[in-house]
């Protein structure tokens, strides 16, 4: 197992001569030989003394290297508080003095900026968590007014109402694989305006949903939720990698704002899931009063509970169609990153080598994450969509549906909680993912476990309120730990190319988990369903540990550098930060994936990396025969990079 040393491999052989200021480049272990200043008969010396003051900014950025160019991973833990607490204050520093700067020209600024950077990348979330969970809210009400068909199922065929719970998760199974092989095919802008169009269809099929009987009308609505999640499903490959891949930026690494907000950034989109589901309950409460005379309490009239629900589909339906002209006019750039990558694989349409070679190199990457987000869901959805059941049990007495929404909405109330801190501290280097996710599997396999085995104490009129917390913290851990962290890392672990397949893989397994739940909990009781959820969460924990890496702190774009070199051929010749064995799983690092980091050998490969792309760059504008094109092109040199470049190279001749 590796112990994160630095390694030093074999004998130096293969040596080339290229055209790097005299130096040979080793090919066996892809580093520039000789740190001194060297001269040959093409070329003048090289300093590397100079050549590291000019290329360390860019190479070895502060915010992850320290004054002597070591990468904070490597520093003892001591040195780690220190650096990471002096890197994470700075940054806090200058984003409130942004803010403030922002509030004294305009104190309205904050909120357009949070409403452009949050709520519209998390927009179709919002949505998703807005009418997928209205199904358990809207339940409680269906059950009351029409008790024959949606109660005792006298009139109404079970079957079909068992579907208005699974068939709404196999539309996002659908979802999530189909439209994440189009965003990694024709490009994430085209998936995000698919996903809002079909969504917004969906929305006025649930609107207008209608049947010549009551089973007629549970059979129209149950496929109408079916066509919606179609739409929902996609939204969470487009929407996690978009949201990741708009922070990149150009150049040979990542912006400061992506190593250090990456996370943050993608989780302030995921959380509008949250307030979907908060407003969702809240604007049920209002239809209701608004339509059952100002009162909540029954006997509820038919035309009463019509109203509410269709208008409370009715509502989205205008904020998605807004979506689609949003999506389509003012996105134009979603899909960069991923033409860059395949402009640099040379691939067009889908990339099937880079999905062979991600399951032979990160096959227990995708393991973890398919494992873990089924884990997940099993208690997210289960929980949210028989949540009018559980919320039965902690307040036993309830006559009226209008209780039972307030106990929900304080408990949405709790898990948004759990969504904001998650996104405080998801980038915070000495907790950061991994720890959050196991965190909130152990946290969620005690909080279930504990009433689970005592039912009857718990039930009990004196000891329900410890219930009440227990259940209301459950949701608060699975926000700030496994239902936050799945969806990120499921996108982050994996390389551009494939990353939207890969999430939505990802996540399908998860809705499986959530067809697992619908199914089960459909011929279990409450009781039975704490027996049964909490060794799910034991088994994240578990799979977590073993299998999946930590990206926290880990420079996107490295993760793409170090592809590169696995779909050439040359896995063994990459020795950047990508395989720092605290990137790694323990199982790649049992596997001996880390052996090859060597960061010196790492840094002097990316400066002949940059010199190959600026020769490049040069050969083309002396070829007569290629027009010269720098549309797309990543690579930026200051003009600092570019006068060294060109007083150390052995010189471009025009090509004949």
């Amino acid at each position: 197992m590796d112990n994160g040393a630095v390694h030093h491999h074999g004998p130096i052989a293969g040596q080339i001569p290229v055209p790097h200021g005299g130096q040979d480049y080793d090919t066996i272990n892809g580093r520039i030989v000789d740190d001194a200043a060297t001269s040959d008969a093409s070329g003048p010396a090289v300093d590397s003394k100079e050549e590291k003051a000019i290329f360390s900014y860019l190479l070895r950025p502060n915010d992850s290297y320290d004054e002597n160019g070591v990468y904070w991973a490597d520093m003892k833990f001591r040195e780690q508080l220190s650096f990471i607490s002096k890197v994470d204050n700075a940054e806090a520093k200058r984003e409130w003095g942004n803010f403030w700067t922002m509030f004294k020209n305009d104190p309205l600024s904050p909120v357009s900026w949070y409403f452009r950077e949050c709520v519209i990348p998390g927009a179709g979330l919002g949505l998703e968590g807005y009418v997928l969970f209205s199904i358990g809210n809207v339940t409680p009400l269906f059950q009351k007014v029409w008790p024959l068909c949606w109660k005792s199922a006298k009139v109404c065929n079970k079957t079909w109402l068992d579907a208005t719970t699974y068939l709404e998760v196999c539309g996002i199974i659908v979802g999530q694989i189909l439209v994440g092989l189009i965003g990694d095919s024709i490009g994430r802008r085209f998936g995000l305006i698919q996903d809002s169009v079909i969504m917004f269809i969906g929305l006025l099929m649930l609107t207008a949903a209608w049947g010549t009987s009551l089973n007629g009308w549970v059979i129209c609505y149950s496929w109408s939720l079916f066509f919606y999640s179609v739409g929902v499903g996609g939204e969470y490959p487009m929407t996690a990698t978009s949201g990741m891949e708009n922070g990149v930026g150009s150049g040979k690494v990542s912006t400061k704002e992506d190593r250090l907000h990456r996370g943050r950034k993608v989780l302030m989109a995921f959380l509008m899931q949250g307030w979907g589901q908060f407003f969702n309950q809240v604007i049920l409460i209002i239809l209701l009063l608004v339509f059952h005379h100002g009162s909540g309490n029954p006997p509820y009239s038919e035309v009463a509970a019509q109203w509410t629900y269709r208008v409370s589909f009715a509502i989205p339906a205008v904020g998605t169609l807004w979506l689609v002209y949003y999506r389509h006019y003012k996105m134009p750039a979603a899909s960069k990153q991923l033409a860059l990558a395949k402009k640099k694989a040379k691939v067009t349409g889908y990339d099937m080598e880079s999905l062979k070679l991600s399951f032979t190199y990160f096959g227990p990457r995708m393991f973890a994450t398919c494992i873990a987000w089924f884990a997940n869901d099993v208690f997210f959805y289960g929980n949210k969509l028989f949540q009018s059941q559980f919320i039965a049990v902690i307040s036993p007495n309830a006559t009226s549906i209008m209780e039972g929404w307030l106990y929900n909405l304080i408990n949405v109330g709790v898990s948004l909680v759990g969504y904001y801190l998650a996104a405080f501290l998801i980038d915070h280097k000495l907790y950061g993912r991994k720890t959050m996710m196991q965190v909130g599997f152990l946290m969620d396999f005690i909080l279930f476990v504990v009433p689970g085995f005592h039912y009857k104490y718990y039930t009990q009129k004196e000891h329900i309120t410890a219930f009440q917390a227990m259940y209301f913290l459950s949701s608060f851990f699975n926000q700030f730990g496994p239902n936050s962290v799945t969806f990120l890392v499921a996108a982050e672990v994996f390389p551009t190319s494939v990353r939207a397949t890969a999430h939505g893989i990802g996540a399908a397994s998860g809705k499986l988990g959530a067809l697992f739940a619908s199914v089960l909990y459909n011929y279990i009781t409450t009781q039975q369903k704490f027996y049964v959820v909490p060794w799910f969460g034991l088994l994240g924990m578990v799979v977590t540990f073993v299998f999946m890496p930590d990206t926290t702190g880990l420079d996107l774009k490295e993760q793409d550098r170090r592809w590169q070199f696995i779909r050439e051929g040359r896995a063994h010749e990459y020795h950047g930060v990508a395989i720092h064995p605290r990137h790694l799983s323990m199982w790649e690092r049992f596997r001996g994936v880390g052996k090859y980091y060597d960061p010196e050998a790492d840094y002097q490969q990316k400066v002949h990396e940059m010199r190959k792309d600026w020769e490049a760059k040069q050969a083309k504008k002396f070829d007569e025969l290629e027009k010269f094109d720098n549309e797309d092109d990543d690579t930026e040199f200051s003009d600092e990079v570019k006068t060294y470049l060109e007083k150390t190279s052995q010189g471009l001749k025009p090509a004949n």
